[in-house]
């Protein structure tokens, strides 16, 4: 009898620190932005993460004077001009309804809080690589910017790429979900710039060729387009020695991505002057090696229509 009420006692205990323990589980998931927020250096983590996505760039209608984050800066693609939603915390236009796992789900899987897809024009297929926890500091980050009262505006897109739920049928042929795992045959500094390239800045989304449904061509990764966004030219970004960054050393690389200047001391201009202006300007310098250093180390990509020339780079 006492070996018998002992075992109940033992499993009460057990299933007691269960509950106990799934208690805590929802807390800490109801605590959300909160908890980031309130972490030392968490804000400012947060932003680091919003310049390094370049969010600001497709988020705010600079041209116009509008407020970062609220939206209305219009994108060309082939398939029409998709607009950057607001993503302030106001509750009416903005995100300001949205849990913090509704803001998982976009950047993991391109579903909005309502459940509908995302068009891929905003680069899940990207964001789906980032980190839970970068994902709770970005998300803690929007949560401070002041709420902006804009409405979205609407995305000039024709039939049949403005019905979302094609976008079913599209994912399932070019996405794959995160996160990104680090690979154990390359070191510190290569999985840190897979993250940065892969995940937070994106660049296979303007730098890889697309199918003819709009997904990325993974066996020409990097390798550049003469299709790009607005119609520009991209430049292959591979090591491929004649239209590559085969020549380039790693200390060129990093002085693109700091200040914009090309081997043959031109200068980045257009869309990638955009982007080291708001973005690869503003990592660390530790950040732009990892990058460089995984640029460099990727697969050769032969691209003569996308020369890494100072053209390819307007």
């Amino acid at each position: 009898m006492d070996y018998a009420a002992n075992m109940v006692k033992f499993f009460q205990a057990g299933m007691g620190a269960m509950v106990a323990l799934a208690l805590a589980a929802v807390a800490s998931s109801l605590a959300g932005d909160g908890a980031r927020a309130e972490e030392p250096g968490g804000i400012e983590r947060g932003a680091y993460l919003f310049a390094a996505g370049g969010c600001a760039g497709c988020h705010t209608d600079k041209a116009s004077g509008g407020r970062v984050g609220a939206g209305g800066r219009g994108l060309k693609t082939p398939f029409g001009t998709f607009y950057g939603p607001n993503i302030t915390p106001d509750p009416q236009t903005g995100i300001g309804s949205w849990s913090e796992a509704d803001f998982k789900a976009a950047l993991r899987s391109g579903r909005a809080a309502d459940g509908s897809n995302l068009f891929p024009a905003f680069p899940y297929t990207s964001f789906t690589f980032m980190r839970d926890e970068d994902i709770g500091y970005l998300w803690a980050y929007l949560r401070s910017l002041p709420p902006v009262r804009q409405p979205n505006r609407a995305h000039d897109v024709s039939f049949p790429y403005n019905w979302r739920a094609l976008v079913s049928v599209w994912k399932w042929f070019n996405f794959v979900p995160g996160p990104l795992l680090p690979d154990p045959t390359h070191d510190e500094d290569w999985n840190r710039g897979a993250y940065l390239a892969r995940a937070l800045l994106h660049c296979g989304e303007c730098h890889t060729p697309r199918n003819a449904l709009g997904g990325l061509d993974g066996e020409r990764a990097y390798g550049g387009t003469s299709a790009g966004p607005e119609g520009k030219k991209v430049p292959n970004i591979t090591p491929d020695e004649e239209t590559g960054l085969g020549h380039w050393s790693e200390s060129d690389v990093t002085t693109l991505l700091k200040i914009g200047l090309l081997p043959d001391g031109d200068v980045v201009g257009s869309l990638m002057g955009e982007v080291v202006e708001n973005s690869t300007s503003r990592l660390g310098d530790a950040d732009r090696r990892a990058l460089a250093v995984y640029l460099r180390g990727l697969k050769p990509v032969s691209n003569p229509n996308a020369k890494a020339t100072a053209a390819g780079w307007e």
